[in-house]
């Protein structure tokens, strides 16, 4: 499976205040971009799987919303992970 424990700690560990901060909106944010990443690249090589396609624009909606309340909340957070991640240009 491409998403372990291991993978899920190392990202809140990264990205949250510790590795069983799974709540932060930070966490979620980047646990939801290697997902979006792994998606994006099955469907490279898939471009008939429409059940994949629709979970991708779900995870990039949950995204979005969260990216919002950051952005509504504490502006600073919001440019942290923005430019951590390299989701904007």
């Amino acid at each position: 499976m491409y998403l372990t424990s291991e993978i899920k700690k190392e990202i809140f560990g990264k990205h949250g205040k510790s590795n069983t901060d799974t709540g932060s909106s930070e966490g979620q944010i980047a646990l939801f971009s290697y997902r979006i990443n792994h998606l994006t690249e099955h469907l490279k090589s898939n471009k008939k799987d429409y059940s994949t396609e629709r979970a991708l624009v779900i995870l990039v909606g949950k995204r979005r919303r969260l990216l919002n309340y950051l952005k509504d909340n504490d502006i600073s957070r919001y440019r942290a992970i923005i430019k951590e991640l390299g989701i904007r240009k």
